[in-house]
């Protein structure tokens, strides 16, 4: 190899190593920056993670009652005039 490219080659491989080092930095800073967002979140306490459960349960139970009468009802207006 002559001089010119060995300068070269050694040039490619600070640029890697510098672009490998800077994306572990951003990784790094990203990671740190998520722990950091997760400590600021206001977590809901068991009690009204079971409360919020159960009125989720309730209403879907409740669009699902609605869906079936209303089913029922085309249904049988259905039969009427078939």
């Amino acid at each position: 190899m002559s001089k010119k490219e060995e300068k070269v080659s050694k040039k490619n491989v600070e640029k890697k190593t510098k672009k490998v080092k800077k994306e572990k930095i951003k990784k790094q800073s990203f990671l740190s920056q998520v722990k950091a967002e997760m400590k600021k979140v206001s977590w809901p306490s068991g009690k009204d993670v079971l409360k919020y459960s159960i009125a989720t349960l309730v209403f879907c139970l409740i669009v699902c009652g609605f869906f079936q009468l209303l089913n029922l009802a085309l249904s049988f207006i259905k039969g009427m005039f078939v």
